[in-house]
């Protein structure tokens, strides 16, 4: 199924039915009074977040929903049938904002959670409830309420405990197939990525996280080059990120410190919040340097960069580092506000192996 994260509706409720003014009409009753019944509720439109949808694919193609006008009101104290309300589902992680203002409605970010897109007009007073000591034959009746009408926009972002970012071809997928039971595509050109890979990383038998991969970002990409900048949005519920670089490119004239530095700059332009965001470093591929070299390669790309943040050194083809970077990652959730523990997640994961 084609992923689609972003959509705009038409949300129509409907119009409650008018009430009406009717009088009994029997033999042998003379003056028998006002019996109009009320309108029917027009029908309203509900959103419900569904976990067993991941697209908002169905809104790209139905954009109009309307819901039907409640029914008129009768006589014989005979109230209108009220209209069937529709019900949209739609994934879970879905914002709902207002098309023309850009305010956010709701956020479904619970599986199961229902919001009201638009609500049913009421129905319109018959003249029965008109009646009085004063007032034994009233002609007055109500007309039904309008429904609301909406123009909605629709935006998809996951949800997920970890994102990973990082430039095409810097082994994100790799990692995520090395940690999770989460297969993406993967192959030796760029933007093997093409719509963002959720997968499951579970740490023992009663701690789990999600990480999320999206298709590798480039310089320019906050003002729309290559295929990240479609994405990032979904790092927006993350709690940790982490910086994927290629310590070894394919390309030989490539200069992953300027590349690293760009992709940071472009993470800040697009979102501060984003930028703003726990960041460590995961050093990809480092089973491609010489193992006499290694440590002290790992080392001079850290100074270039200019590294404060904490920092994993791995292979993600063939699990070299990668469990010291789950049981960290998994320290850090549980525990967001604590020091690093680099150390004893290191111990865990040895025990664990």
């Amino acid at each position: 199924m084609k992923f689609i994260d972003e959509a705009r509706i038409e949300v129509h409720a409907g119009k409650g039915g008018d009430g009406v003014a009717s009088f009994r009409r029997e033999k042998f009753v003379p003056r028998g009074g006002p019996d109009g019944g009320d309108g029917g509720r027009g029908g309203s439109i509900y959103g419900v977040a569904d976990r067993n949808i991941n697209t908002l694919i169905d809104y790209r193609y139905a954009r109009i929903h309307r819901a039907k006008n409640g029914q008129k009101g009768m006589g014989s104290d005979c109230f209108g049938r009220a209209a069937d309300d529709i019900v949209l589902r739609m994934p879970v992680g879905t914002v709902v904002s207002d098309a023309e203002t850009g305010e956010i409605l709701f956020d479904l970010d619970k599986d199961g959670e229902r919001v009201t897109l638009a609500q049913g007009g009421r129905g319109g007073l018959g003249n029965l409830h008109f009646k009085s000591s004063t007032n034994r034959a009233p002609r007055q009746f109500t007309v039904g309420e309008p429904g609301v009408s909406r123009y909605l926009k629709l935006e998809l972002k996951v949800l997920a405990d970890v994102g990973l970012l990082g430039l095409p071809n810097a082994g994100k997928s790799t990692l995520i197939r090395a940690i999770s039971a989460a297969r993406p595509k993967v192959a030796d050109y760029p933007f093997t990525t093409l719509q963002p890979n959720l997968g499951v990383v579970r740490v023992d038998d009663n701690r789990s996280f999600v990480v999320a991969d999206i298709p590798g970002l480039i310089e320019g990409a906050a003002e729309g080059a290559g295929l990240g900048h479609q994405f990032l949005r979904h790092l927006a519920r993350t709690r940790l990120l982490l910086h994927v670089i290629d310590v070894v490119p394919p390309d030989p004239d490539a200069d992953v410190v300027r590349d690293a530095k760009a992709l940071v700059r472009e993470l800040r332009k697009y979102d501060e919040a984003l930028y703003r965001k726990p960041r460590w470093l995961v050093l990809n591929k480092v089973d491609l340097l010489p193992k006499d070299e290694r440590e002290a390669r790992v080392a001079a790309l850290l100074k270039k960069l200019g590294a404060t943040k904490r920092h994993f050194a791995i292979s993600a083809i063939n699990g070299e580092g990668c469990r010291p970077l789950v049981f960290a990652a998994m320290d850090h959730l549980e525990n967001p506000g604590s020091p690093a523990r680099g150390t004893a997640a290191k111990k865990s994961a040895k025990k664990t192996s």
